[in-house]
């Protein structure tokens, strides 16, 4: 780890906890326009179209298009499967935008300004740049640079995303790490040559969530948090 320069970030469940957010704005929305939703599900739903969608743009099915509009599509689907009525083009920019105003988990900010001390960080992420932007920004994450999918017009685990960030940085993969609450993440940063760092995030999709509980396989640094991670970091 001596040659360790940057620590990237996975971000939607690793740094950002999207389901309780989801369901709280939600939820708020709702109550003010008199929506009986069942906000959890919706929530559950909308995340549950995060990696099919991505994966029509992967294989070729549909061009290349930006989270938010991947995003968006998906709304309108469940909208209709929800039987919301109502909802005008602002209300569905408005819920669409959700995604930029997810909050952090409680360890990741700390954590996060321990590394950035002494690493460049920044998210790695399939989101957009405009969302992880406007997600910094309502987070407070105090990245360096950022890094969203259509710096490399693909979406992880396509390599040219792992591969394309060491390039911008002019580093060699050994000399980043790719930190996550995902072990399919880090499975394919590692076969890139990357350094590998868990930390399990159990709630994620909520109080019966039976997947990436623990490391599933002996990753660089296996942490408790970001805050651990920091601390095994030597940050």
């Amino acid at each position: 780890m001596q040659n360790l320069k940057a620590v990237l970030f996975d971000t939607f469940g690793s740094v950002v906890d999207w389901r309780s957010s989801l369901i709280a704005e939600l939820t708020e929305f709702g109550a003010t326009r008199g929506l009986t939703v069942d906000w959890t599900a919706f929530a559950d739903a909308w995340r549950g179209a995060y990696k099919p969608s991505m994966d029509r743009v992967r294989t070729g099915q549909q061009p290349w298009t930006v989270l938010d509009d991947l995003h968006r599509s998906s709304l309108e689907t469940l909208v209709t499967q929800f039987a919301i009525p109502g909802l005008s083009e602002a209300d569905l920019d408005h819920i669409t935008r959700v995604w930029h105003r997810l909050h952090p988990w409680p360890d990741t900010v700390a954590g996060l300004t321990r590394l950035k001390q002494r690493f460049i960080i920044g998210p790695l992420s399939n989101g957009n740049i405009a969302l992880l932007v406007n997600l910094a920004k309502f987070a407070g994450l105090p990245w360096d640079v950022v890094f969203g999918s259509e710096t490399f017009h693909h979406f992880k685990p396509d390599p040219e995303v792992y591969l394309g960030a060491c390039a911008l940085l002019r580093l060699q993969p050994g000399q980043v790490m790719l930190a996550a609450a995902h072990n399919y993440d880090l499975a394919a940063a590692r076969a890139l040559g990357l350094r590998t760092g868990f930390f399990a995030r159990p709630t994620e999709y909520g109080p019966h969530q039976t997947h990436d509980t623990t490391a599933l396989s002996d990753w660089d640094i296996v942490a408790t948090d970001i805050g651990d991670l920091a601390s095994q970091l030597g940050a």
